[in-house]
């Protein structure tokens, strides 16, 4: 085994976060070297839609626990760097380019999905933006430039969100590149084996070829497979919300008539997802997403259920000459999902190992915030937001709600997703399928512990593997 030149820090992981967080450090002074495929295998920021949407993302379970309104804060409080990012980012990258592709957000709620989360989940949108006191404004979709859906799916109402923006996220990340190589940081083209440890910190990381990276603080923003690289640290990694993967298909297409919306369009989220949603990019290319699926392991290609699924969807309900469109990439990305559904942040329990992970849908959203809440750690200086310690990763499980109300969410979501399915069925059958829905997940939850439950997504998704993975999570903390 060859051991390369010490640096300050050795960042794993180069989506957003991981990218975000080495530029930030390296431009405070730290000697940084940051590892990960130029591909960018499993990552979710390269098949994102960049939406810089808090409000937009608002669920009404998001709102019933105090540790899901600090992630709305957490959102909100993200979304006021971006301006001030893009120019950080074009003056270290040399390229001046905005990252901006979309004026606003317009939230439609259409004749697809269910009241309980569509409507519901709309009504929880509104609700947050007058809390917060954001602008935005009734819209008639009828009035709407360019959304042409199919009459069975047409929308009844919608909200245009001002402050609502979207990027690039391949411009984005390539800037982020530039960045900080002209910074005087450094890219190893490798992937991350395992951390190594002596006595009770961190010494560096090991490299798949075996070669070590020395370094006095790691810094795992690996996503999905941030965990993977603790398996040797059993007494640390059994304390940390084990996390699955929201594996997810996005596409590109080119319009034939070339024209675009100049705004993010979108549903509320949806059944165990975000909703349905368009972004438009350069020279005639919108970015349509995305499906959500919790699957125990990242995925790298796409199931062709998922494209066929998603690619109905924005024909039915945003413009059927999309059927027209040409197809240009499909895209498949794996978002991180801890046990309890809140971000793994902060100190891994090792000195001078840290954790910037599990933000589910959040991540690239956040980055600018989590850079700085980051480099502020290594620092020495502390907690940047305060609000942000109970996301420590070594924690006992957060609550996403009450048992009664994540088994009624798993349910409600469930039947949501028939009816999204344009399911076909007597009208007697939901009330008795929604019944042994909800006795089945409440065995569910039952058997897994006392008191601890899961999200919803992982009460529907339960297989042998979750289940012993939270049974171990939750023994820990007994």
């Amino acid at each position: 085994m060859s051991e390369r030149q010490q640096q300050d820090v050795v960042v794993v992981g180069n989506g957003a976060i991981g990218a975000s967080i080495a530029f930030e450090l390296c431009r405070r002074g730290f000697g940084v070297t940051r590892v990960g495929r130029p591909s960018r295998p499993y990552a979710a920021s390269y098949a994102a839609g960049a939406m810089l949407g808090c409000f937009g993302e608002v669920t009404t379970s998001l709102l019933e626990s105090d540790h899901g309104r600090a992630k709305l804060d957490m959102d909100y409080r993200a979304r006021r760097y971006w301006e001030q990012w893009d120019r950080d980012l074009s003056e270290s990258s040399g390229d001046d380019s905005s990252l901006f592709t979309a004026d606003g957000t317009f939230v439609l709620l259409n004749t697809v999905g269910s009241a309980p989360v569509d409507s519901g989940n709309m009504h929880a949108v509104e609700a947050a933006l007058k809390e917060y006191d954001e602008p935005y404004e009734a819209i008639d979709p009828e009035e709407m430039d360019w959304l042409a859906p199919n009459d069975l799916a047409r929308s009844l109402k919608g909200l245009y969100i001002p402050g609502e923006h979207a990027v690039d996220s391949h411009r984005l990340l390539a800037k982020l590149d530039q960045a900080l190589i002209r910074r005087g940081g450094r890219i190893v083209d490798a992937e991350a084996r395992r951390v190594r440890v002596t006595g009770d910190r961190v010494t560096g990381v090991e490299l798949e070829s075996g070669d070590l990276l020395t370094a006095e603080h790691v810094v795992i923003a690996a996503g999905a497979k941030s965990l993977t690289l603790l398996d040797e640290l059993d007494d640390v990694r059994r304390r940390i919300p084990p996390m699955v993967s929201g594996y997810g298909v996005s596409a590109l297409v080119e319009t034939e008539d070339r024209r675009l919306p100049s705004s993010v369009i979108r549903t509320p989220n949806r059944a165990f997802a975000c909703g349905l949603h368009c972004v438009p990019r350069a020279d005639g290319v919108l970015y349509l997403g995305a499906t959500n699926i919790i699957s125990p392991q990242p995925r790298q290609f796409a199931a062709v259920g998922d494209l066929q699924f998603l690619l109905g969807c924005a024909v039915d309900q945003l413009h059927t000459n999309l059927a027209e469109a040409a197809l240009l990439s499909v895209q498949v990305g794996n978002r991180p999902v801890p046990a309890d559904g809140f971000p793994l942040l902060g100190s891994a329990g090792v000195e001078g190992l840290w954790l910037a992970t599990g933000t589910y849908r959040d991540g690239l959203h956040q980055s600018p915030l989590l850079a700085r809440h980051m480099a502020s750690l290594l620092e020495g200086k502390g907690e940047e937001y305060d609000f942000l310690s109970s996301f420590a990763p070594v924690r006992a499980p957060l609550a996403t709600g009450t048992r009664e109300q994540i088994v009624r969410t798993t349910v409600d979501h469930m039947m949501a997703t028939g009816y999204e399915h344009k399911w076909n069925v007597v009208s007697e059958w939901p009330p008795r399928i929604e019944r042994h829905l909800r006795r089945s997940y409440t065995t569910v939850v039952e058997e897994l512990h006392p008191r601890f439950t899961p999200p919803a997504e992982l009460v529907a998704a339960m297989t042998d593997g979750i289940h012993d993975a939270l049974v171990g999570y939750y023994q820990a903390w007994s």
